[in-house]
């Protein structure tokens, strides 16, 4: 039956290339297979629900590491792997400092604590530079450092003066503290060889310094496949036989692509995308909104027609994925156990991985448990610090402000835009990407069991506080002001599509993190359009809506393609992240507020957060607009989400996709 489903979800995406079966009689015929059961994760990258979340991952993984969940075997072989992303910026990573001596030591702490024995070199690894990677890997002064080798078979770091001495070779038993293209695990008599792989595009997403990254200017699988086979090949050569791959790649199909192009490795461990494969009888979080896009595991084929498998689970603590395969002799996956699938980390999930109400605490690694709550202490002190207030629930979930204008996307490019103006009054737009924007603010409400409406409920009292602008805007990008043409503003925009695809029910295909979040602006865009040739309309508009400047007109400019405006903009994007083409000479006067003094009338209510950042320039506006008073005649923020064909802002052409947020204030 598991197999019939898997077949059939899989022929509807259009991913199946291999279906791993096999006859009873050949299996019998076999010698005694090599069972591994791998325990995954990825992008673990924690923000505040995993002050929760991360006990809850313990115990269900604790579970299944020991052979106690419900309807489980015990497995001889196990490892535990992540394809990367160990931490990402924001209050979570921030409160550690306080909490135990150094940004980012909870987020290394709890991947000892999970036995993490491997992690691959995801792309928020380098959003504070190698200098922070380098502090954090090693130990110092009662810190102990990374436990386990961090991988990546085509990053240089030999190039890096703040990295270079961690490198240790290739093909090696697992090293802690280090960086490595891979590393080799012995695991009860067999070896079993762990590959890195980062996405090349690292040098425009995020911030590698004197890193290499390769393959140079080219994020074609083709030549990226190049650069990772020599590594897998001298595993081989070494006489390893059974190969994994943590590839953080930020794009399930990538990895999938990547699966066809390899010879030699049997299981890919996907990356960076946050993306659900799951089987009809997988249970789902109870506050799971998303459909799974395949089946667990993918079954496809690779470069040399062998069996090759990709697994992938959501980030954030959310899901533990657990793939139990059977080798053969010649180290190829001869069947895909039945155990295998994800396994939820909400509280009903843990207590089904039990088959008892257990209390998570209780269950998860008891440093786990300490960890987080030293954060909780710092972090729970600063909900009092009241901002804002609203109606409504704020999304920021990715699968939206990566794919469509959502409440809190207009929220903070409003935010931007008002502040930007104390500065420089002439500036009409503001642009930010949907990618900076790291988790809603308010509830997702789903009944026990999964059953009935998901309701999107407001924070608390309506209450937005100081930890949740923290949290949506974790990066806290600098903002700065820019001149650009309308031939270069339509270039940006371009840009900012030139990625989104989407099912025919308009389910987003593809979250890059590039999608645009605006104000001051309406624009149209065709996704059936080659990238490039998208943008079909473009305006820039009044606070009532009102045209003040046709730039954009049936696909072609209109008026003088040079005449110039003056944006506003994270640093992060003026400076070519997410690859936005920003002009960078020194026509585009660029200012960032970062640097400049603070205008005598500019509102100065909050401190948590340098004055000229995003999450200042939210809070400031927040508070000047919606303030956190008792007073019934107190605007509060009511601008509810909408279905993407009643958007103002951002248009899809042809929209017509059903809302997939349901409001209930």
């Amino acid at each position: 039956m598991r197999l019939t489903l898997r077949y059939k979800l899989l022929v509807r995406l259009g991913l199946l290339t291999l279906l791993l079966t096999a006859e009873p009689q050949l299996l019998r015929a076999q010698p005694a297979p090599y069972t591994l059961q791998l325990l995954h994760a990825a992008d673990q990258e924690a923000g505040l629900p995993a002050l929760d979340d991360a006990p809850r991952f313990s115990a269900v993984l604790k579970a299944l590491r020991d052979g106690q969940a419900v309807g489980q075997s015990a497995f001889l072989n196990t490892l535990t792997l992540s394809s990367g992303d160990a931490y990402i910026p924001g209050l979570f990573f921030e409160t550690s400092e306080a909490a135990l001596g150094g940004p980012g030591r909870a987020d290394i702490l709890i991947q000892n604590e999970l036995g993490m024995q491997a992690i691959a070199v995801g792309n928020h690894e380098f959003d504070f530079g190698p200098a922070l990677v380098s502090r954090l890997i090693r130990p110092d002064s009662g810190y102990p450092g990374t436990a386990f080798p961090y991988l990546s078979s085509n990053l240089d770091v030999s190039t890096s003066s703040d990295l270079a001495d961690l490198v240790v070779p290739n093909g090696q038993a697992p090293q802690p503290h280090s960086m490595a293209g891979s590393t080799v695990f012995t695991v009860n008599g067999e070896h079993i060889g762990v590959v890195g792989a980062t996405a090349p595009t690292l040098d425009v997403i995020s911030s590698p310094g004197d890193v290499g990254v390769l393959p140079a200017g080219s994020d074609r699988m083709p030549d990226l496949a190049a650069v990772i086979q020599p590594t897998v090949d001298a595993l081989l050569a070494a006489g390893i036989n059974k190969i994994i791959l943590l590839a953080h790649l930020q794009q399930l199909q990538l990895e999938v692509e990547l699966a066809g192009l390899l010879s030699g490795v049997d299981i890919i461990v996907a990356g960076g995308s946050n993306t659900i494969l799951a089987n009809a009888d997988h249970r789902l979080r109870d506050d799971e909104t998303r459909t799974p896009l395949g089946a667990y595991p993918l079954p496809l084929t690779s470069a040399t027609g062998d069996p090759v498998v990709v697994v992938n689970t959501d980030g954030n603590y959310r899901y533990v994925g657990q793939l139990v395969v059977d080798f053969d002799a010649q180290g190829l996956i001869m069947r895909v156990r039945d155990e295998s699938g994800i396994f939820a980390t909400d509280e009903a999930g843990v207590d089904l991985v039990y088959g008892r109400d257990v209390d998570p605490r209780a269950e998860s690694h008891p440093a786990v448990v300490a960890i987080v709550d030293s954060l909780r202490t710092v972090i729970d002190g600063l909900f009092a610090n009241a901002i804002g207030q609203t109606d409504v629930f704020l999304e920021g979930r990715r699968s939206q402000v990566r794919s469509e204008e959502t409440n809190l996307g207009n929220l903070s490019a409003d935010a931007s835009l008002a502040y930007a103006r104390f500065y420089d009054p002439s500036v009409v737009l503001a642009l930010r990407n949907g990618g900076g924007i790291r988790g809603a603010i308010g509830d997702v409400i789903t009944p026990p069991g999964g059953t009935g409406e998901v309701v999107f409920h407001p924070p608390a009292n309506g209450r937005i506080t100081q930890p949740d602008v923290q949290n949506a805007l974790r990066f806290n990008n600098a903002l700065a002001l820019v001149t650009v043409t309308a031939a270069d503003l339509k270039a940006l925009f371009e840009h900012g599509f030139a990625a989104s695809e989407y099912a025919a029910d308009g389910t987003p295909l593809n979250t890059q993190g590039r999608f645009p979040q605006i104000a001051g602006a309406r624009v149209v865009f065709d996704p059936a359009q080659p990238p490039g040739a998208r943008v079909q309309h473009l305006a820039l508009v009044d606070e009532q809506g009102e045209v003040l400047d046709l730039l954009v007109d049936n696909g072609l400019l209109v008026g003088t393609p040079d005449r110039t405006l003056r944006i506003v903009t994270l640093s992060f994007l003026a400076e070519g992240g997410d690859g936005y083409p920003f002009p960078q000479d020194t026509s585009t006067n660029r200012v960032d507020l970062l640097a400049q003094a603070l205008p005598v009338d500019l509102p100065n209510q909050f401190d948590f957060a340098d004055a000229g950042s995003e999450q200042d320039a939210l809070a400031e506006y927040l508070f000047q607009q919606y303030p956190p008073d008792d007073d019934p005649q107190t605007p509060a923020f009511s601008q509810a989400e909408t279905a993407p064909a009643d958007d103002l802002r951002i248009r899809m052409v042809s929209t017509e996709a059903p809302s997939r947020v349901s409001e209930e204030d």
